[in-house]
């Protein structure tokens, strides 16, 4: 089966920039999208092989998640059980028979040297709950979790790291917040496939060029059980992909 997820940054904005083509291109089984920035009545998304489904954010133009895919599920759930977070749009969950396949668009903690309005505990306590949440439907059967998780793990995941270790996405807390749900019993897919591989980004700011120079962030991932680890087949980052600042990642996985 092959899964894509996507951070649009507004898909009505990516609509305008080929979006269905490349939705066409990539073929998935199961398309997660992250940052709609809508609701799901303000576009047509003609989309006749795939159901959808939509959690949009209770603020308009702001967060929200959403998932078209091929195959039915046996259960939906919207959110993580907390309403501080779900009001937001932050995750989708689908159930099928061998696994659940969950949509995650992670607060952003906005941390940078003199921003007052920092959200690093907001989304610390994300963290906790969403690693609690996924471990008990782990108990039940496998995960495949996608999105834009909004963190950098290592070094080698951002092109200056040097430069990065108090902003947003590479703080000490947030990387060790990444790592306790790894050490939990998950996987960073394309880790596992390529754990060397430098300059493999998925999303680039629009200042200073930073797309035509690669100078780059590696923020959205498949996060799967270590127990199907050996059935993932690849990971692959399209970054020849525009339409937005992030770029689709797939994954190919025999589940």
């Amino acid at each position: 089966m092959k899964f894509v997820t996507w951070n649009v940054n507004g898909l009505r904005a990516c609509l305008k920039k080929d979006f269905m083509d490349s939705f066409r291109k990539l073929d998935a089984d199961i398309f997660a999208i992250q940052e709609t920035k809508m609701q799901p009545e303000q576009a047509i998304i003609d989309l006749p092989n795939y159901r959808q489904f939509w959690n949009s954010a209770e603020r308009k133009g702001y967060s929200g998640t959403a998932i078209f895919s091929k195959i039915e599920p046996t259960n939906v759930e919207y959110g993580i059980g907390s309403p501080d977070f779900d009001r937001e749009g932050r995750s989708i969950t689908l159930e099928f028979e061998k696994f659940f396949f969950i949509n995650i668009y992670s607060p952003n903690s906005r941390v940078k040297v003199g921003n007052e309005s920092s959200r690093l505990e907001y989304r610390c306590r994300w963290e906790n709950l969403l690693r609690e949440y996924l471990l008990e439907l782990d108990s039940r059967k496998p995960i495949v979790l996608c999105g834009d998780l909004n963190v950098a793990h290592q070094p080698i995941d951002l092109k200056n790291p040097s430069a990065n270790h108090h902003n947003s996405g590479f703080t000490k807390e947030e990387r060790e917040e990444f790592a306790k749900l790894l050490n939990a019993g998950f996987i960073d897919a394309f880790r596992q496939k390529y754990p060397d591989k430098i300059g493999a980004y998925t999303w680039w700011s629009y200042l200073r060029h930073a797309r035509e120079s690669n100078a780059g962030w590696r923020i959205d991932y498949f996060i799967t059980s270590k127990s199907i680890q050996n059935l993932i087949q690849d990971v692959k980052i399209h970054d020849e992909i525009l339409g937005s600042d992030h770029c689709p990642v797939e994954i190919e996985i025999e589940i």
